[in-house]
């Protein structure tokens, strides 16, 4: 699975010692970590290793053999199933430590924070704002899932019987927090990796509010996950038209004006502002224009 992941079009991986690996594998699990980030060809993807949480006994050693042995190959430390804001500081500590005795760039190695069940959700604010190395948030669904006694057996399905989106406020309160502190939110998996149109509906309810991002289980769910998260090339070419005409509109060659039609749409300070969120999600996802505006004559 190492191997493969290496080939694969996802812009991250993370290489498991937690739910996917048996208590008895656990310390060879490590080791075969170590060897696959110092072997590297991960070419520009982002590496993160998912340690086990702190109310087991593996979480010291799982960062002192990993981090010790390829921390300079690291770019973030997930941490699942986080209750409070000490248990994301006792990681910040732990990989400090460990950075200065191998001379490692201090503070290079990020955190990201496994949202899983209610206490953690309850915390979630001073979670965010634990440490300066927290870069994302990220939603676990099967453990959040069963944290508050829900009703399903599918990880990420909605609940029989309840009317509407069952993790609407789980999801906008993560990515709340996260804006509110530059973080990246992430949506987690979807345990039924054979039912695609399932996975993409789940994926379209986190990408339309926003989210950065969305784990996949299995290769099948990759196309999906990167189309559903780039916008499509029509709306990404209206966001760079409405970039460049408002640019020169607002200029003192365009007239300095602070709010213009645009075709058929009112453009101002406001659709600036959406349109730069689509065209960086556009221009992250590799599209190039097709349509640009032009300068109206004089």
């Amino acid at each position: 699975m190492h191997a493969k992941a290496r080939g694969l079009d996802a812009d991250q991986f993370f290489l498991d010692l937690e739910d996917s690996v048996a208590p008895a594998a656990k310390e060879q699990a490590r080791h075969n970590i170590v060897a696959s980030l110092l072997e590297g060809g991960w070419g520009d993807k982002v590496r993160v290793v998912r340690v086990n949480d702190w109310t087991t006994q593996w979480t010291y050693q799982d960062v002192m053999t990993v981090v010790g042995a390829a921390g300079d190959q690291i770019d973030a430390i997930m941490l699942p199933k986080v209750q409070t804001p000490g248990q994301v500081e006792a990681l910040d500590l732990l990989l400090t430590q460990i950075e200065m005795e191998k001379g490692f760039d201090v503070g290079a190695i990020g955190i990201e924070v496994q949202l899983e069940n209610a206490l953690g959700m309850v915390n979630l604010e001073a979670i965010a704002t634990a440490s300066a190395r927290v870069e994302t948030l990220v939603y676990g669904p099967a453990d959040l899932m069963a944290s508050l006694n829900m009703k399903s057996l599918i990880v990420g399905g909605q609940p029989k019987g309840y009317p509407a989106d069952a993790y609407h406020y789980i999801l906008m309160r993560i990515l709340m927090v996260a804006r509110a502190n530059g973080l990246q939110a992430i949506d987690g998996p979807f345990g039924l990796i054979r039912d695609i149109p399932a996975f993409e509906e789940a994926t379209w309810r986190s990408a339309a509010l926003g989210f950065d991002g969305k784990w996949v289980l299995h290769p099948g769910q990759i196309g999906p996950a990167n189309s559903i998260f780039s916008p499509a090339q029509e709306e990404y070419d209206k966001a760079e038209n409405i970039l460049d005409a408002y640019a020169w509109y607002t200029s003192p060659e365009g007239g300095a004006l602070g709010a213009v039609m645009l075709g058929d749409d009112f453009i101002d300070e406001a659709s600036r502002k959406m349109a730069a969120v689509i065209a960086a999600k556009g221009r992250s996802a590799g599209l190039k224009r097709t349509a640009a505006w032009t300068r109206p004559e004089p």
